[in-house]
C-alpha cells in the first residue's frame, strides 16, 4: 500500500482512537498528564511520518488543471477559512478552557457554524485538492478534511455526554454544517468582529505568501502578482 495513505490512515486513526475510545482508560490508569503525554508523542510521531511520506512520494500526474477560475474560487474559499479561524478562537465554548454554564448567544463565526475551527481546517484541505489535484496530496487534503468534519461530529457527542444541557441547547441555536441555522432562522449572520474580518485577512495574506518561499508556489493575491 502507498506510503502516503498508510500514514495518513495512521494520523487519523490515532487520533480518533485516542481523543475518544482509548481516552478514559488510558486516562484512569496513568493520570491525565500521562495521556497527554502519549496523545501529543503519537499525534507528533504520525504527523512527522505524514510528512516525510509526502515529501518523498513520487509526484503524480494533475487531474484537472488549475485554471485562474479556478484560484479565484480557492483564494475567496481560503479568506473565508482563514476569518473562521480567526474567529473561532475568541468565546468558543468548545475550548477545553471554556468554563460557562451559560449558553451564550450564536454570533459571529457561532452563527455560521458551532466548529468553525474544523470547518476551516476542511475548506484548507478543499481548497488545496482544487488548485493541486495530485494523488499525494489529494490523501493528505481527504485525510484533514475526514479529521476536522469526523472529529467535530464526534465532539458534539462527546460534549452532548459530558454537558448535556448545555451543548444540547448550543446545538439548538447553532448548526454543524454552515450557514444552516442562519437559513432555519436559528441565528443571525452578524457581529463578527475584528478579530475575525482583520485577523483573517492578515493570516490569509501571510499564509498564502508564505506559500513562495516554503514551497515555491503563488497562493491567494500573490499568484497574479509577479
Amino acid at each position: 500500500m502507498d506510503n502516503v495513505a498508510v500514514a495518513a490512515a495512521a494520523f487519523v486513526g490515532s487520533h480518533f482512537l485516542l481523543s475518544h475510545p482509548l481516552r478514559a482508560p488510558i486516562a484512569a490508569r496513568i493520570g491525565e498528564r500521562g495521556f497527554l503525554g502519549i496523545y501529543s508523542v503519537v499525534a507528533f510521531a504520525t504527523l512527522i511520518w505524514l510528512a516525510l511520506a509526502y515529501r518523498t512520494a513520487p509526484t503524480g500526474p494533475l487531474l484537472w488543471p488549475a485554471s485562474d477560475a479556478i484560484w479565484v474560487i480557492a483564494s475567496l474559499v481560503m479568506l473565508a477559512a482563514s476569518v473562521l479561524l480567526m474567529g473561532s478562537l475568541i468565546r468558543n465554548p468548545a475550548m477545553p478552557e471554556a468554563k460557562t454554564d451559560t449558553v451564550p448567544v450564536a454570533r459571529g463565526v457561532f452563527a455560521i457554524t458551532r466548529h468553525p475551527m474544523m470547518w476551516a481546517f476542511a475548506l484548507w484541505g478543499v481548497v488545496h485538492i482544487l488548485v493541486y489535484p495530485e494523488r499525494s496530496n489529494i490523501i493528505v487534503a481527504v485525510a484533514i478534511i475526514t479529521l476536522a468534519l469526523v472529529g467535530a461530529a464526534m465532539q458534539d457527542r462527546k460534549k452532548e455526554a459530558l454537558q448535556p444541557e448545555f451543548w444540547r441547547e448550543w446545538e439548538r441555536r447553532t448548526s454543524y454544517w454552515p450557514f444552516a441555522a442562519i437559513a432555519s432562522g436559528r441565528a443571525k449572520l452578524g457581529g463578527l468582529g475584528t478579530h475575525a474580518l482583520i485577523g483573517g485577512l492578515v493570516v490569509w495574506l501571510f499564509a498564502t505568501w508564505a506559500h513562495i518561499p516554503l514551497s515555491g508556489w503563488r497562493a491567494g493575491i500573490w499568484h497574479w502578482i509577479s
